[in-house]
């Protein structure tokens, strides 16, 4: 139980901060190009994205927290929430991979975020994707 509250929050938090870029946050840069760097990994010419953008992530993340917070619950949804979990654990497993995987990221090559993505935002997402999958072990096994 504790682990579901615990991921659901962490999913909650990222939502709120794709909201807040698209609302204009520059966390953790300090203006629109370092924000860029950090977070995306392009350097020219490149904008932050926008609110409509943001949002989307934000409200994927959403509801990947909604799903996870379901486990709490026992509906007659379980088996399509189970399914839409497993869908979210090789979401976030292949996104915390890919950090590892040189040519996906090619094109950061010197900015903050390749550095970033390998010590935080790979490793997070396959601290979300492990936990995930205990959750979902544990949800056959209970």
């Amino acid at each position: 139980m504790a682990l579901a509250i615990v991921l659901a929050a962490v999913l909650f938090a990222l939502a709120g901060i794709h909201l807040y870029w698209g609302l204009g946050g520059r966390w953790p840069g300090h203006d629109e190009a370092s924000l860029v760097e950090r977070v995306v990994g392009r350097t020219r010419g490149m904008r932050a994205p926008g609110l409509p953008a943001s949002a989307a992530v934000g409200l994927a993340l959403a509801t990947g927290a909604a799903l996870v917070a379901a486990t709490l619950i026992s509906t007659a949804w379980d088996p399509l929430l189970r399914f839409a979990r497993w869908v979210l654990f090789a979401v976030f497993a292949a996104r915390g991979l890919a950090a590892y995987v040189p040519s996906i990221f090619r094109y950061a090559e010197g900015t903050p975020f390749a550095t970033l993505n390998r010590r935080a935002y790979g490793p997070l997402c396959l601290a979300i994707a492990v936990g995930l999958l205990v959750l979902q072990l544990w949800m056959i096994e209970g």
